[in-house]
């Protein structure tokens, strides 16, 4: 990953390179090192801001508290509004499967601070938006979340 991203960079960059970086981080993150991955998203998001290039920066934004989150299990404040600011970019760019992901993220944190009843009425309202692909990974996820929650 980490050639193809300098290859892009070489050629000038793509419009989903930021993006690219992001998974790069998350992988670096689910590999152990979670520090290296969010110094890696926090320049992806730096860059983001900087151009306007916004089309995955919610999914980034979520990253992002995920890596706060393996960094320093007690940054609950700082992890949820990560996910607040993922799902609010989400809702406003009408990215319902960011949105949906924002949610199950957030919900995970609330169910961890014993907000179980707000993080249900959420993560219900999108779930239910969704008239199909109940056997994608994601919507089983917010399923199960959803029952575990109810």
């Amino acid at each position: 990953m980490e050639s193809a991203i300098l290859s892009i960079r070489r050629i000038g960059g793509a419009p989903w390179l930021q993006y690219l970086v992001a998974l790069l981080a998350q992988a670096h993150a689910r590999i152990g090192k979670p520090k290296k991955g969010l110094i890696m998203l926090n320049e992806a998001l730096a860059h983001v801001e900087r151009t306007g290039e916004k089309a995955d920066y919610a999914e980034m934004l979520r990253l992002k508290g995920e890596l706060l989150s393996m960094c320093n299990s007690r940054a609950t404040e700082a992890v949820e509004a990560c996910f607040r600011q993922a799902l609010e970019v989400a809702h406003q760019q009408e990215a319902k499967w960011w949105e949906l992901r924002a949610c199950v993220s957030l919900a995970q944190t609330m169910r961890d601070t014993n907000r179980r009843t707000e993080a249900l009425a959420i993560l219900g309202e999108i779930y239910g938006w969704f008239t199909e692909g109940f056997d994608t990974a994601g919507l089983k996820e917010a399923k199960a979340l959803i029952d575990q929650l109810s």
